[in-house]
């Protein structure tokens, strides 16, 4: 009798150990019939061109993917800026984020900031061509290297200048005033060629410095001043176009390696299909928006763009941006463009 119930209570217990080990976890959440739950963190409104791209990759992915997914977009900066965001996509507590590409990425991918170099482009479609082909290249690998899964370049557009001091007419103009820039070197070195002085302020927090007057303007892409509507405490608008300015769609690499290959596929093409879309929706509201800009008021101006150019042709040769950007990477960007 003592050998039955020393039998029983042996066969119990590796059956709750099996059970046990049956339970584990599984890095992309795929364990049982629980959905791929997938958070993608946006700094910007509704309206704004991360949110878009967000928004268009959640649909192609579930178009794609037949398995269940949770997938849910937290706009407006509720996780947090962009730091917040990227440093969640690299801690794995956020598991994808869109944010502009030569914002706070440089902080792990400093020739990412080869974007930042100004004037670098005459047109979106050299743009296009370059961030799909020799920046994806060189740079997504170093994307991996950090722990991100760098999934493609949506649009955010060529940035230009506001201000509520003065209009802009030639960048002798530029010279005292204080712009809110992205919290990188390099934009520090831009700021001081054109003999203004650069304050990094987060995103999230830019309309009411303005409001306030801790800056007297900011740069961005015509779409963001309109849908943050910055025209409501900035004057001036000068389309000076000295950057194209991307956003990068990147997700935790260790949860994307975790993730069955099939759905691991199917968030490459969602990717691959959501970027024309988003680019061709920004593009196609940018008329519009310079338009809204106009009729509320702000004075917009076409300033001596040469001026800007010869102010800054050297910046990228000067030591403190050759040491966060390779010059060879913005000759190679030249040379492919």
């Amino acid at each position: 009798m003592k050998r039955v119930i020393s039998l029983v209570i042996a066969v119990v217990m590796l059956s709750g150990i099996l059970v046990g080990c049956s339970g584990g976890s599984n890095t992309g959440n795929t364990a049982g019939n629980k959905p791929v739950e997938i958070k993608i963190a946006a700094v910007g409104n509704d309206d704004h061109q991360s949110t878009i791209m967000a928004k268009y990759f959640k649909e192609e992915l579930e178009k794609l993917y037949d398995g269940e997914l949770k997938i849910d977009i937290y706009p407006n900066g509720s996780l947090g800026g962009e730091r917040e965001a990227a440093e969640g996509v690299k801690l794995g507590t956020i598991q994808m984020t869109v944010v502009t590409s030569d914002g706070t990425l440089p902080a792990w991918v400093p020739d990412i900031q080869v974007l930042s170099i100004p004037y670098l482009f005459e047109n979106k479609e050299q743009a296009y061509k370059v961030l799909d082909g020799v920046i994806s290249e060189q740079l997504v690998p170093k994307f991996e290297e950090q722990g991100f899964k760098h999934l493609g370049f949506g649009e955010l557009g060529f940035r230009h200048f506001t201000n509520n001091i003065r209009e802009i007419k030639s960048a002798a103009d530029m010279k005292g005033l204080s712009i809110r820039v992205q919290e990188a070197p390099i934009w520090f070195a831009l700021m001081k060629s054109l003999q203004a002085s650069a304050v990094p302020v987060s995103f999230n927090e830019l309309y009411t410095a303005l409001q306030q007057g801790m800056v007297d303007g900011q740069e961005n892409p015509i779409a963001s001043i309109a849908t943050s509507k910055f025209n409501e405490v900035q004057k001036y608008l000068t389309l000076d176009g000295h950057t194209y300015a991307a956003v990068s769609m990147i997700m935790n690499k260790g949860f994307y390696d975790g993730l069955p290959e099939d759905l691991r596929a199917a968030i490459d093409q969602a990717a691959k299909n959501a970027v024309p879309r988003q680019r061709e929706a920004v593009s196609a509201k940018e008329a519009e928006y310079l338009q809204q800009l106009k009729d509320s008021g702000m004075v917009v101006t076409e300033p001596d763009k040469e001026s800007f150019v010869e102010a800054t042709k050297d910046l990228y040769k000067l030591e403190e941006v050759k040491a966060l950007v390779n010059p060879e990477l913005v000759e190679l960007v030249i040379n492919n463009r």
